[in-house]
């Protein structure tokens, strides 16, 4: 996690790009890493709120997305939404900030995946986010 934006190249350090043409599309890029499951994103302007922070939806949108990524993958590969997600924030991003989130599943039912994860910029908590997930089953054709 660095804040030299000049000196850091996320594919040499082993993280990929998240491929999405939605949502993420418009307020990415995030990049997620395979040796640990970890995901972050670059602080830029587009992320800034009113006093030049990172904005607390951005940190939400980015929880939201690495959780329920890494919930689908402990449901096996099916497909989750999100039904709860409560975010804690402890302290700021700033504009240039290399910004991760480790996913953790803390438990996996049945039909639901209970997930958190801290947001962090090198050794500053950002926020914490708790959240719970429903695997979804297809309907029989």
């Amino acid at each position: 996690m660095t804040t030299d934006t000049t000196a850091f190249d996320p594919e040499a350090a082993g993280w990929a790009l998240v491929e999405d043409k939605g949502f993420i599309a418009h307020v990415g890029p995030l990049h997620v890493r395979g040796t640990d499951g970890a995901y972050a994103f670059r602080a830029e302007q587009k992320h800034a709120n009113l006093i030049g922070v990172v904005h607390g939806g951005m940190l939400m949108s980015f929880a939201d997305r690495a959780l329920g990524e890494t919930a689908m993958q402990a449901a096996g590969g099916a497909n989750c939404v999100t039904i709860q997600l409560e975010m804690k924030f402890i302290d700021v991003g700033r504009l240039g900030d290399w910004i991760e989130i480790r996913p953790q599943v803390v438990k996996r039912t049945g039909s639901l995946v209970f997930m958190r994860g801290d947001v962090r910029d090198d050794t500053r908590l950002l926020a914490s986010a708790d959240g719970v997930w429903k695997i979804l089953r297809r309907r029989p054709d």
